[in-house]
């Protein structure tokens, strides 16, 4: 049944609920610049920015670029009494690869790079073509969905955070200085929330459906041809 309004009751086509509360809101089309909250508890439910497609496309590159530096350049170094040594992330897990520990290697990857480079490359999959106004890739709903899904999971700050605190215990035991890999999970950190700053959930699969509307549209007049 559709009202007045133009949204179905049946469906829920033309409706938007609050993640955070599940209010229903009846979805407007929205101009760069806007933003609609939701009329209980304030949450952003939208707000479409010039650019934004093409934004996150260039900060996913980046976050993959750095992780790369996060991955495989020196992390930290420790020296005391003129003896040192320096590892890398990736150096760190592999030291847990032999024998019962194995699992943690793998743990260890899959939370800290795994996820996030997942995400990235299912935001690149998904805003490619949106972002020149061609039709979604075949599997663009389910990507996006799971980047959505893993989006509370992508915690670089996380692993930083807990890095500084053990640092701090260490420091009065011997001399420790930051590699490049540190600065690039920090540099991760600035990325990942710039690129949830301007991802809109909602603008994203509106974007998705338009377009994949209208190549069914292209389709069935081709058809009549």
């Amino acid at each position: 049944m559709q009202t007045e309004d133009g949204y179905d009751l049946t469906t829920g086509a033309g409706l938007i609920a609050c993640p955070r509360c599940d209010t229903l809101h009846v979805e407007r089309e929205l101009e760069p610049g806007e933003t609609a909250r939701c009329v209980r508890c304030n949450t952003v439910l939208a707000s479409p920015r010039a650019g934004a497609f093409t934004r996150i496309i260039a900060l996913s590159f980046a976050s993959l670029v750095l992780m790369v530096g996060a991955v495989f350049f020196p992390f930290l170094q420790i020296s005391r009494m003129g003896f040192g040594n320096e590892t890398s992330l990736f150096g760190v897990a592999m030291a847990f690869s032999e024998g019962a520990l194995m699992p943690l290697t793998f743990a260890l990857l899959g939370s800290i790079v795994g996820l996030p480079v997942l995400r990235s490359l299912l935001l690149l999959y998904t805003l490619t073509p949106l972002s020149r106004n061609r039709p979604p890739y075949r599997h663009a709903v389910g990507a996006f969905r799971l980047s959505e899904k893993l989006r509370p999971w992508s915690m670089a700050e996380i692993f930083v955070i807990g890095t500084a605190v053990a640092l701090v215990k260490v420091a009065g035991l011997a001399n420790i200085s930051l590699g490049p890999a540190f600065w690039a999970f920090c540099g991760l950190i600035l990325v990942n929330a710039a690129s949830n700053v301007f991802t809109s959930a909602t603008t994203i699969w509106d974007a998705i459906e338009d377009e994949g509307m209208a190549t069914d549209g292209r389709e069935m007049a081709g058809g009549r041809g």
